[in-house]
């Protein structure tokens, strides 16, 4: 068995957290936010799991070193945007001979880099190091495998030696992890799908039907991977569970937080209430501006994602940006 850091207390840490404890792991949670940790220790609850009873012997800090120090393995579980900040915190408690695991979704903006691409830049300027960084994406809502429901993942990485120690270390019978050496495939995938998603929700919020999604999902899926080989990922990474399994998921399900945005946004709500109404971080907005910085420093055409950003950057109706995709110049699938 190991020792676990995971660092962030959202949905997604904590059901990491109760599972690798439920499999024998000793788990560290760490938090910036004091508050968090506070009620974690006292109620054994996350308030946006109600339901779920956490493993009594998870150890919750809001000191970063007590989640760093001995562990061998340190999980990065913050939202992309404070991805960077966090690995600076915890750069001074990291060692050569820890694994880390990136289970953050999207590109920075300002450097395009992906999120274990972040962690391993942040590292480097701060004369920090590890044993190497894994990707761990897939179709995965924290709210199902909190509940132990049956899910599969992707782990990445170039140095496969470590995809497959993560690959041990999160294996058990509610979780199948698959190993990838394609991490930038991979993490391309967990953050264009968010994108998809947002457009997913807002042609339910238009009242469009399942021939439309279906449409949208396959198309979606065609222009994640058209800019995903430009910048050196492998094809088939997006026909699998990082790539067509995470953007179903996330461009169906009532737990997605990018879909329900998409949904209020199509019902006419403006997009900073629409946000403030989900009352998370809504990661396809972030992934925005970084995709369409990609989109046209490759040249890869991506219409679906054009018109997202038409939607929330330029004010543009999402049924006249329906309208548009639909009326363009006839293509071959292929």
């Amino acid at each position: 068995m190991s020792n676990i850091g995971i660092l962030g207390a959202g949905t997604w840490g904590i059901a990491l957290a109760r599972m690798l404890s439920n499999s024998g792991h000793k788990i560290t949670v760490w938090s910036a936010i004091k508050a968090e940790i506070e009620t974690l220790q006292e109620n054994n609850v996350h308030p946006k799991l109600p339901d779920v009873r956490l493993p009594e012997n998870i150890v919750y800090s809001s000191n970063i070193s007590e989640a760093c120090l001995e562990n061998e393995y340190i999980i990065f579980a913050v939202p992309s945007v404070y991805l960077r900040q966090t690995v600076f915190q915890a750069s001074g408690y990291l060692k050569e001979n820890q694994i880390v695991i990136s289970v953050a979704k999207g590109i920075e903006r300002d450097t395009l880099l992906t999120m274990s691409e972040v962690i391993q830049d942040e590292l480097s300027k701060n004369n920090a190091s590890c044993s190497s960084v894994v990707a761990l994406s897939g179709p995965t809502h924290a709210e199902e495998v909190a509940l132990d429901i049956p899910t599969a993942i992707v782990a990445a990485c170039g140095d496969m030696s470590a995809a497959e120690k993560v690959q041990d270390v999160f294996m058990n019978t509610c979780m199948r992890v698959y190993t990838n050496p394609d991490i930038k495939g991979v993490e391309l995938c967990g953050a264009l799908k968010n994108i998809i998603a947002l457009a997913a929700g807002m042609l339910k919020g238009l009242n469009y039907g399942d021939n439309t999604l279906a449409a949208l999902i396959t198309r979606g899926i065609s222009e994640i991977a058209r800019l995903g080989v430009a910048v050196g990922g492998y094809e088939q990474t997006f026909y699998g569970l990082a790539g067509i399994g995470d953007l179903i998921v996330t461009a169906t399900s009532k737990h997605s937080r990018n879909n329900q945005c998409g949904y209020l946004i199509g019902k006419g709500i403006k997009v900073d209430e629409a946000v403030k109404q989900v009352g998370m971080i809504v990661e396809g907005l972030n992934a925005l501006p970084a995709a369409m910085e990609l989109m046209n420093r490759y040249n890869v055409e991506m219409p679906i994602i054009k018109a997202v950003n038409a939607v929330i950057n330029e004010n543009a109706d999402p049924a006249k940006m329906v309208l548009q995709l639909m009326t363009r110049e006839k293509k071959n699938e292929l």
